[in-house]
């Protein structure tokens, strides 16, 4: 996926609760948008746990955009905090 494909998909209002899938067959669950930082080299996504305020205390992953296979729109309820997820 392009950078400007993920970044598209983060600027979606109002923001809907996402997984990245990763072409090693891992995933990331992103409860907000602040969570991913987009650039034309790499995708920053900050994981869980957050602490009472809202902040990743979790670390980050870091993708090469190439490697982001497909967006996938999250409904219902919120799954257990999960650092990356196997398919």
């Amino acid at each position: 996926m392009t950078p400007y494909e993920i970044k598209s998909q983060l600027r979606t209002q109002p923001f809907q609760r996402i997984r990245i899938h990763i072409s090693d067959g891992e995933s990331c669950e992103v409860t907000h948008p602040d969570m991913v930082l987009v650039t034309t080299s790499i995708v920053q996504i900050a994981l869980p746990p957050l602490d009472r305020h809202g902040i990743p205390t979790g670390g980050s992953v870091y993708i090469d955009p190439v490697h982001v296979t497909r967006i996938q729109p999250l409904n219902g309820k919120r799954r257990a905090n999960r650092r990356l997820r196997r398919n």
